[in-house]
């Protein structure tokens, strides 16, 4: 992984973490979490372990300290790290077998259902939670996963577009 593709990465993330920051939040402290969107972005477009790892981590760490859910810091560190791994292995499964769309499309939408049980499992076991789970988990989760779908599948082809357009833009080295 070069500075080039670290860059990328915290771009991106850094967008996510502004989505997250301006998103409002909504009874007992949950609110939907966007950051995933940039995340699932940002593993589609890499498709590598170690970026994976690295976002994922980076994503937890983000979360952790900007979670408004009441002591969601210890389930933000599990959550972000399994849902990365999660949605790389879903990508592996995927990247292939259907339109890359599509295949975005899946992936916002699995990964933030799985992200979402495991943050409310992790908090129930943890800490508790200031709701019922289903309660919670139909709330916050399903419309999170509605948004972070709509915006996986929106993101990643602009994130490709303007990838190929700073590429097609580089000066050319000059050969012999």
């Amino acid at each position: 992984m070069n500075i080039r593709e670290m860059a990328q990465i915290s771009l991106l993330l850094a967008i996510g973490f502004i989505l997250r920051l301006i998103t409002p939040g909504y009874g007992a402290g949950m609110k939907p979490d966007l950051l995933l969107a940039m995340l699932f972005v940002i593993i589609l477009l890499k498709r590598d372990l170690r970026s994976t790892l690295l976002a994922g981590g980076v994503a937890a760490i983000i979360t952790a300290l900007t979670t408004t859910f009441p002591a969601g810091q210890i389930p933000n560190l599990i959550d972000k790290p399994l849902t990365s791994l999660f949605a790389y292995m879903l990508i592996k499964v995927l990247a292939d077998r259907v339109p890359i769309v599509v295949a975005a499309g899946i992936i916002g939408a699995v990964g933030t259902l799985f992200s979402g049980a495991v943050f409310l499992l992790s908090a129930l076991a943890l800490v508790g939670i200031p709701a019922p789970f289903e309660i919670l988990y139909a709330t916050v989760v399903l419309p999170a996963t509605v948004a972070n779908t709509i915006g996986v599948v929106v993101l990643y082809p602009l994130v490709i577009f303007s990838k190929q357009v700073i590429e097609r833009g580089r000066p050319q080295e000059i050969t012999k």
